[in-house]
Formats: C-alpha cells, sequence, structure tokens
C-alpha cells in the first residue's frame, strides 16, 4: 500500500518529464527528432522516470520532485517542547523549529503537514514514509547518521541536568546508588548515561509530558536532556536548579531527512546557507526563543549558514 502510495506521488512528476520530452522534440524540425520523442527517446524517459520512482518508493521517502509536485511536506516536531516544538492555545503549531519549518514550506512553495513526533520516533518516522523532515531538537550523532542523513546544523547543544532546589546536583558523583536520573527514550541524554554511567539508574519515558510529570512528582532526584530544554524547564519552573549546564561533548542540531534522499538533503543544505546570509536563524532565536534564555545567549546557541 504505501509503494503504491509513493507510485501515485510521482505520477505527476512523471507526467512532466514526458510532457517535456515530447515538447522538446516537437520544437526541432527534424522528422528524426519528433520520431525519436515519439520512439525510443519518450520510451528512455519514461523508463528512467519510472525507476526514479520505484527507487524512491523502495527507500520509503519522496523525492524533492514528488514533493513539489504533490503540493504539501510532512514535517515531524514536537508538540509539547516549548520553546522549541509545541502546540499554542489557539492549536497552532509554535517554536523555534516551526518558525524554520514554515519558512521552508514557503521557500518550497509548499503546504505544510505537521506531524507530532516523540523523541524515539523520529528515526522510524522517516524510515517509514510518516515525515519527509524532522526537525524536531534531533542532535545530530554518529548512531543516528548511520539511519538517516543530517543536513547542515543551525543550533548549538549540549547535555544538561535539572535537579530539585532542595538537593541539587552539581556532578554525576552525587547520585547514589538508589537514585534515579530521568531521560527520555531515544534521546542523547539516555545514550551518554548509558554508556558513560552505566551505575546510574535510568527513568525511561517516552514523552516530555510523561518525563516532566515524573519529574514534578518527585519520581527522580534528577533529569538529564538536552541543556536547552533543562534551561528552559527550570527558567518556567520554580523550585528547579539546572547544577550541570554542560554534560559530554558539545553536538548540533541539525534537520534530517529519510536516508539516501540526496535531492531533499541538498535543497535543505542550499537553503541553510541562503538563510544564513540574512542572518535567519537570529531572526528565528529572537522570535520564538530569547523569552526564555535571553539575548545573552544568542550567538552561542545560534549556527547561521550551517556554520561555513
Amino acid at each position: 500500500m504505501r509503494k503504491n502510495l509513493f507510485k501515485k506521488a510521482g505520477a505527476a512528476v512523471l507526467g512532466l518529464v514526458l510532457a517535456g520530452s515530447l515538447l522538446a522534440g516537437c520544437g526541432s524540425g527534424s522528422s528524426a527528432t519528433q520520431q525519436g520523442a515519439d520512439g525510443p527517446q519518450a520510451e528512455a524517459v519514461e523508463e528512467q522516470a519510472e525507476e526514479a520512482v520505484e527507487e524512491s518508493a523502495d527507500a520509503g521517502y519522496r523525492t524533492l520532485e514528488q514533493i513539489q509536485a504533490d503540493g504539501k511536506i510532512n514535517i515531524g516536531v514536537f508538540s509539547d517542547k516549548s520553546p522549541f516544538g509545541y502546540v499554542d492555545e489557539n492549536g497552532e503549531y509554535q517554536g523555534y523549529d516551526v518558525y524554520f519549518a514554515n519558512r521552508i514550506g514557503q521557500d518550497l512553495g509548499v503546504e505544510i503537514e505537521y506531524v507530532s513526533t516523540e523523541a524515539a520516533s523520529r528515526i522510524e518516522y522517516l524510515q517509514t514514509g510518516k515525515v519527509d523532515i524532522i526537525l524536531a531538537n534531533f542532535t545530530v550523532t554518529p548512531e543516528r547518521a548511520e539511519e538517516v542523513d543530517f543536513a547542515l546544523p543551525y543550533m548549538n547543544v549540549a547535555l544538561g541536568v535539572v535537579s530539585h532546589d532542595d538537593r541539587v546536583i552539581k556532578d554525576l558523583s552525587q547520585v547514589g546508588e538508589d537514585d534515579q536520573i530521568i531521560v527520555i527514550s531515544g534521546t542523547t541524554a539516555e545514550t551518554y548515561l548509558t554508556k558513560n554511567n552505566p551505575e546510574i539508574k535510568l527513568q525511561k519515558f517516552d514523552t516530555y509530558a510523561a518525563a516532566k510529570s515524573a519529574f514534578e512528582n518527585g519520581t527522580g532526584v534528577a533529569w538529564a536532556n538536552d541543556n536547552t530544554e533543562v534551561i528552559a524547564f527550570a527558567a518556567e519552573n520554580e523550585g528547579y536548579t539546572v547544577g550541570i549546564d554542560s554534560l559530554g561533548s558539545a553536538d548540533t542540531i541539525a534537520p534530517a531527512v529519510t536516508k539516501g534522499n540526496e535531492s531533499l538533503l541538498n535543497w535543505l543544505n542550499e537553503e541553510i546557507v541562503e538563510l544564513g546570509k540574512e542572518n535567519f536563524f537570529h531572526a528565528d532565536y529572537e522570535a520564538t526563543l530569547v523569552d526564555t534564555y535571553g539575548i545573552e545567549f544568542e550567538d552561542t546557541l545560534v549556527i547561521e549558514g550551517g556554520g561555513n
């Protein structure tokens, strides 16, 4: 069924390619060219176009041309992770990643279908063709890069740890044998702590909302996540302190597409470079993040033009 859907999505592209070929043939005065357009040449073009559609269908993604022909792009974002991706009181998607996604849709000239995703579902949604792009605070790691293709980065990030004011965790050595640290499944915090601190017990949750609720209810002594997210949490909720604001190595956040979708990946990279010329991501920060982090963190967090 999914392959049939991708084939239908590519039908418009196939028609455009064939039409262009026929027009090219009719524009020539030679009968040989016209015969080529009606015979072997047209058949070759049709075969190549069909192969391209089959390849993208088998891989589970839509090419840039198919997306433009459909007039719609599916973008996976968070729906409960303010200020990066969330649904406001009017039912509209907002946040730093959404601001960028809106510009992608505008510059592609297509409508956007937002798909709510959780951290653990980001790779799956790309691999199954549920979304064309993930813009959900997605940290670039070598392990993830084996499963998806990352575009150029647009934000800096590291891990952070937030804890309750009555017991601020400033070093992981303060975590006792019976203590638990909350993490969200599929995040770099889970990966880092599992690899580097296997002695620490982790309480894992599938969603940001579930992790937040559990932490507020005292389930864990601390919550490890991207430092941007734990800083935002502490700023918006009284009674919490970010005792560790940088854990492990500094990383970057970038859009991701399905492995092998080169046409969409190349377009995204070009888009990010062009947007850097107008300081787009600084404008994005000032529109969506400045109230949380302040102007002093803008140049530290923002990457323009993919860092080139």
